[in-house]
């Protein structure tokens, strides 16, 4: 089996007779593409949009679902009158398509949260009594923060020497365990063995969450495939507005924690005896008016991609990435991040620090003079960039001595975005 393979999310799947060949397939289209920014001399330029890792912009197909669903959208589930009942369909419709999506089996749960991070906390709140987390500090803050306890790991040198730490540590712990882990990392892009992970983790009776926000826009997932036990991820990272994610995972757990929000749609019956939740986990976690708008968005974001098929995509992406890269080379004060080398298989995101600048400073630079849009920090991901640049941090997200430059590619990026990036960055270090 090739490095790609090991490290990519699913195995390969044949497209059905009914499906058009890959490379007759048209990708979707994302807005803003034409959007013009103003420079500080006066001149307004189109805008490169290289923060895709942020939020990726909204597609064209996800735009037209939303407005679809607008002249007749009202509150789900408990409503007798026509526009409750479509909406009430096609909100129960957009949970089959995340689960389609994101190859779950047929008997997980499709919860519907905010964002990762909300999905995450999510399932921290309904862990078994005594579970302990393990989790490398490598992990964006929403997989860092939220267990009560918790075995952190540093950084692993190379892939297996991350698979030997979560073996040792998993290892080492009595009752409940929960593996989190990045499927790829939002500071280096770089793929992590989930596979293989989950395998060592259910070794030990182990569960594993997978936080899939970085991998979903760029490569297909297969929560069937890989035996993840979770997975969350995020519709603003996968051309879907904000206000949207899902937890995707085993009902038990689910079905016995206490519900995420008590309120409305969460119960069977409340009486003067006490309350009877609901054992199913969508409804116990989803109380209240559920965002319907943000579910059908982020449903048409999945069928949209999966309508493309992955093959142009990840093709596109590599050669685009590449090139970036390549460019990035070629400037000597621009170092590249990255935990496990060069040649590691990854997604399309770059972080890099530039000789005498810092962070902040290149980013505005490259806003304001050249119209270029990337993000600059600690990308909510302390522990790690600090490892990666060797030092150790004590400030916040805007501290610019332990901070980098991140730029992000996906659907509507071009070369020439990426070649502005490459020779912005050259004007700059030759001030």
């Amino acid at each position: 089996m090739s490095t790609l393979t090991i490290f990519s999310s699913v195995p390969a799947q044949a497209d059905s007779p009914e499906q058009p060949a890959p490379g007759s397939r048209t990708v979707p289209t994302v807005l803003g593409g034409d959007l013009e920014v103003p420079l500080k001399d006066g001149r307004t330029v189109h805008y490169a949009n290289l923060d895709y890792a942020a939020s990726a912009p909204c597609l064209e197909p996800v735009s037209a679902a939303v407005n679809a669903a607008l002249p007749a959208y009202s509150s789900v589930h408990r409503g007798a009158g026509y526009a409750s009942q479509l909406t009430t369909a096609r909100y129960e419709q957009a949970r089959h398509s995340v689960r389609a999506f994101a190859g779950a089996r047929s008997d997980d749960a499709v919860i519907f949260t905010r964002n990762t991070t909300d999905a995450t906390n999510l399932l921290a709140g309904c862990l078994p009594a005594g579970t302990t987390a393990v989790v490398f500090d490598s992990e964006h803050h929403a997989s860092l923060l939220p267990w009560d306890d918790v075995v952190r790991l540093a950084p692993p040198a190379f892939p297996g020497e991350a698979v030997r730490a979560a073996d040792s540590a998993l290892a080492g712990i009595a009752g409940p365990k929960l593996l989190v882990v990045t499927a790829a990392s939002n500071v280096t892009g770089e793929l992590w063995p989930i596979a293989a992970l989950a395998h060592i983790a259910h070794r030990h009776g182990a569960r594993i969450l997978v936080d899939a926000a970085q991998l979903v826009p760029h490569r297909q997932l297969n929560v069937a495939a890989l035996d993840l036990d979770y997975v969350a991820f995020s519709g603003h990272k996968l051309y879907a507005p904000f206000g949207a994610g899902v937890l995707i995972g085993r009902r038990d757990w689910l079905a016995a924690g206490e519900p995420y929000l008590k309120g409305g749609g969460a119960v069977k019956a409340v009486g003067a005896d006490g309350i009877e939740w609901h054992e199913d986990p969508e409804p116990r976690h989803e109380a209240g008016t559920p965002n319907v708008l943000g579910a059908i968005a982020l449903a048409a974001a999945c069928d949209a991609l999966a309508a493309t098929g992955w093959a142009p995509l990840v093709i596109e992406e590599e050669r685009l990435i590449a090139r970036l890269r390549d460019g990035l080379a070629t400037v000597d004060a621009v170092h590249e991040l990255s935990l496990w080398g060069p040649d590691h298989p990854r997604v399309g995101i770059v972080s890099f620090v530039v000789d005498g600048y810092s962070a902040r400073e290149v980013a505005e630079a490259l806003s304001n003079e050249y119209g270029i849009g990337v993000r600059d920090g600690k990308f909510c991901a302390h522990p790690f960039v600090s490892h990666l640049l060797g030092a150790v941090a004590d400030g916040g997200c805007e501290d610019g001595r332990v901070a980098a430059v991140r730029a992000s590619i996906g659907i509507g990026t071009t070369d020439e975005h990426v070649d502005r990036l490459v020779e912005a960055l050259r004007e700059l270090v030759s001030r």
